[in-house]
């Protein structure tokens, strides 16, 4: 099982994005120490961390371990309590910012075989919104994307995952009204707008991104 946790700017080419870090980790701690010795290294900038964390477990309650439940969530939601723990009093101090979260489509709706996915991105959903609440008053934006089926290793991985024929997997996951998967850099730019002055009077929303695939069905 994966678990790369990326803290990266969606575009370099976008200043107002900060570069965070990049770590493989065993546990939480790197990531807390890392991101506060930036934080603190930053504290004069206005800070618009976007969060790119997620592992997968394709199993059912029955079939997921307690120690791959509380790894799925440790990876997906507990980073994102830790770094906005550490990064929020810091914005607050240098006149606010923006926190882009990774949320997903299965954070909208139930999949299938994916019940700490599920668990954990819906958690996602919930905790951007309540920062969004809690936070608004000191100028920090919160949001979250809610990507569908991506292009990426991980994909892939839920094939392995689930014993399944990688492309006949990849083929099914294209099922969906615009009759593809998504990009990774359409999902970037949808993170990119949410980060950017182009989103000022946007926070507590979940945007998804996922060619229509929860638009309903027709």
């Amino acid at each position: 099982m994966a678990s790369l946790i990326e803290l990266a700017p969606i575009a370099e080419e976008m200043q107002q994005v900060d570069a965070l870090v990049r770590a493989r980790l065993d546990s939480d701690v790197p990531l807390v120490r890392q991101v506060a010795e930036y934080i603190v290294a930053g504290g004069g900038k206005r800070l618009r961390p976007t969060i790119l964390a997620g592992i997968i477990r394709r199993a059912s309650v029955v079939d997921t371990t307690e120690e791959e439940w509380d790894r799925v969530m440790s990876v997906n939601v507990k980073s994102i309590f830790l770094l906005s723990k550490a990064a929020i009093p810091v914005m607050a101090r240098t006149g606010g910012g923006v926190i882009v979260n990774t949320a997903s489509g299965w954070g909208l709706v139930g999949g299938r075989n994916a019940a700490s996915y599920c668990a954990s991105k819906a958690a996602v959903v919930n905790l951007t919104r309540a920062m969004a609440l809690d936070h608004a008053a000191q100028h920090i934006r919160v949001n979250c994307v809610c990507p569908g089926d991506t292009d990426t290793a991980m994909l892939r991985e839920e094939a392995r995952q689930l014993g399944e024929d990688v492309e006949r997997f990849l083929a099914g996951s294209a099922q969906r009204p615009m009759s593809r998967m998504g990009r990774p850099e359409e999902i970037a730019q949808a993170a990119l707008f949410l980060a950017s002055d182009a989103s000022s009077y946007v926070t507590g929303t979940a945007l998804v991104v996922d060619g229509g695939g929860l638009a309903g069905s027709g």
